[in-house]
């Protein structure tokens, strides 16, 4: 009686347990409870998947060459700098094709004094040719190897930081494969909004407007403003005229209310004085009109860099770009000290919120191809939900029905066991903060499904020592014990199988595999102990009233 006491024990135990890490999982329930009450049991519990209350799915690429171009394209930027601090005339010094960096010496006395500060100062890029004044230097392989998967995981947690700073509740951001990212966000209200926010390069540059008398002429004939889609157009109408270093950018301009938008073009130096990798924060503020705009901090180095463009450029405009549109264009009327600057422009609040939540986040390493794109919307979600527990209740109730019919009290014995059963696995899914999908409904209906076929099994045992006129507690367990066997192995079989698809499986997959591996484990538990008490108790009570 000292183990029948002690499993019983155990059983309530379990009961209580699961009950108490349930609550938070019906909210209507937990919002009732007193305030004192809600302190001591958890949080939250299951949570709904993208499939049950509607968000977005993303596949992401990272274009993992381009970030290697990025890299090339600073140290070209890096490179200049040091041949002008060390008086070491240039005549040119780019990008050429991906990842080559040609400088054309001014003076071909120099270039071996070049080459010698190449290789003391950037030893990621080997010289591959020489001729006279030209060299070319490769970026080496195994540090662009390095930089793509650097690249990838730097693109992981910026995403994840810009989505944390949005305010999503349980959103799954993963990688998958090699370059690929998995980001879905259940629950989200505006998906556009959020999609903009992810996929934000969030590269910001301040570049210098061309203003040289032999791009006077180019710029003068520039329209004022164009359609938002003839940008394309524009730049193909000025092709071969624009000079090598510079480009055509726009500013987006929302039009008066009833006219369309448009757009401001502007002939810009293609090379950045400044990147936004030197910022520190950056901030929504409001001005004196009552317009949003962003205040950022530059750190010490980009305060210094800053102070020195600002001085050597006063009275000339400064284009201020981010992912290649200009936000706004200011002439430079003072120096400008302190580490401090403003991005305005003609957007909302929520926009420069957008804005700096990006520019807080940093920057993405590369641009993000998208090869999935899939918006759940939420009414959707409440129909999965629906058609879930509806086949959920039909199918349970017709299992129900046929234990009570076939097995008379018995059968309540076992529905009770499933009611257990679903209880247990409720409050382990909510103990592990647990998403539940419309895959995992599916696991919960098959576990229902293996709890009957374990209550068969063992009423079927129990029925064959009947028959040999075994008394009812010596059949209770003798078919216990005969089924036992047979009811772990294809558990255990079961359970391997869960196992290989939570560890190899994704999104709803795994989904599927944990409440089909939890669901198992409860389901022996229940099946095993959970019914064998009450049978030793109702049979060391001598109440003769079994019937299978």
């Amino acid at each position: 009686m000292k183990k029948v006491r002690a499993r019983l024990i155990l059983l309530l135990t379990i009961i209580v347990v699961s009950f108490v890490l349930s609550i938070p999982s019906w909210p209507e329930f937990y919002a009732q409870l007193p305030d004192g009450l809600r302190k001591i049991l958890p949080e939250r519990g299951v949570s709904l998947g993208l499939d049950l209350q509607g968000g977005i799915h993303m596949v992401l690429e990272v274009e993992e060459d381009r970030a290697v171009e990025i890299v090339v394209d600073r140290s070209v930027r890096a490179i200049k700098d040091l041949l002008t601090e060390k008086a070491l005339p240039v005549q040119v010094v780019e990008r050429d094709q991906s990842t080559q960096v040609r400088i054309e010496v001014s003076d071909e006395e120099n270039v071996d004094q070049v080459e010698k500060l190449m290789n003391e100062t950037f030893p990621s890029f080997i010289r591959s040719s020489k001729e006279g004044k030209i060299l070319v230097y490769e970026f080496r392989e195994a540090d662009a190897a390095r930089i793509k998967n650097s690249a990838i995981n730097q693109a992981l947690e910026t995403i994840r930081n810009r989505i944390d700073q949005f305010g999503v509740a349980e959103p799954l951001i993963q990688r998958q494969g090699r370059k690929q990212i998995v980001i879905q966000l259940p629950g989200i209200k505006d998906p556009q909004r959020a999609k903009d926010l992810i996929k934000g390069t969030a590269l910001l540059e301040f570049k210098m407007l061309d203003e040289s008398s032999e791009s006077s002429e180019v710029a003068l004939e520039l329209p004022p403003q164009v359609e938002r889609g003839k940008h394309a157009e524009l730049r193909k109408e000025f092709e071969g005229r624009i000079p090598k270093g510079s480009e055509i950018l726009f500013e987006n301009v929302p039009g008066e209310p009833g006219s369309p938008s448009y757009s401001i073009p502007y002939l810009v130096r293609k090379g950045a004085v400044l990147t936004g990798d030197v910022l520190r924060d950056a901030r929504v503020s409001i001005g004196d009109f009552n317009e949003p705009f962003v205040s950022i901090t530059f750190d010490s180095k980009g305060a210094q860099e800053f102070d020195l463009i600002t001085k050597a450029n006063i009275g000339k405009r400064m284009a201020i770009v981010l992912d290649g549109t200009v936000y706004s264009a200011p002439v430079i009327q003072d120096r400008i000290s302190g580490g401090r600057a403003q991005i305005t422009g003609t957007f909302t609040t929520s926009e420069a919120n957008d804005l700096a939540i990006v520019l807080r986040a940093g920057a993405l390493p590369a641009p993000m191809k998208t090869l999935q794109d899939l918006t759940v919307g939420p009414s959707l979600g409440r129909d999965s939900i629906e058609k879930g527990l509806r086949s959920m209740l039909i199918a349970g109730g017709f299992v129900l029905l046929f234990m009570v019919v076939y097995y008379q009290l018995s059968g309540v014995i076992a529905n009770a066991a499933l009611a257990l059963n679903l209880l247990c696995l409720i409050g382990a899914l909510s103990g592990l903060n647990a998403t539940l999908t419309l895959p995992g409904i599916a696991g919960i209906i098959l576990t229902i499904g293996m709890g009957v076929d374990t209550n068969v099994l063992i009423f079927e045992r129990i029925r064959e020592e009947l028959r040999q006129g075994r008394p009812v507690r010596l059949a209770v367990d003798a078919g216990y014990d005969k089924a036992i066997i047979t009811i772990v192995d294809s558990h255990v079989t079961t359970l391997i199988t869960g196992l290989a698809l939570f560890v190899f499986g994704t999104g709803p997959i795994k989904g599927f595999a944990v409440t089909l591996c939890l669901g198992i484990g409860i389901n022996l538990f229940t099946a095993l102990i959970g019914t064998k008490v009450v049978f030793d108790i109702v049979n060391r009570r001598k109440l003769q009233w079994l019937s299978i």
